[in-house]
């Protein structure tokens, strides 16, 4: 890919077969000047406070997702996803990351 404007969507997996939510998201993107992909945008449409309150959850457990361009059934490119104060996103490709993440709750 050189270059994408348009909607894509953010999928957050548990794992190889557990999907938990997907995010519709309004980017520019296109491979940085050493050839790794990275793209800016904002979600498509505001989220409410549901919405907002599990976006805030798995940004905190692990901010990686899979991108899905139009087309495309489900993600394939693994992204690490930055979020500004102002809503803005930054995407960067994550060739290396291994689906792994080690998470603690506390239950008390």
């Amino acid at each position: 890919m050189n270059r994408f404007v348009g909607r894509s969507r953010l999928e957050w997996w548990a794992n190889q077969s557990i999907f938990l939510e997907m995010y519709d998201i309004d980017i520019t993107a296109a491979d940085d000047a050493v050839g790794k992909w990275r793209a800016t945008g904002r979600h498509a449409n505001a989220l409410d406070a549901t919405q907002r309150e599990g976006w805030d959850f798995l940004m905190e457990m692990d901010p990686h997702f899979s991108i899905a361009f139009p087309g495309e059934d489900c993600g394939g490119i693994t992204v690490r996803v930055v979020e500004a104060e102002d809503g803005t996103l930054t995407l960067v490709e994550a060739p290396d990351w291994d689906g792994s993440v080690s998470v603690t709750f506390d239950l008390s």
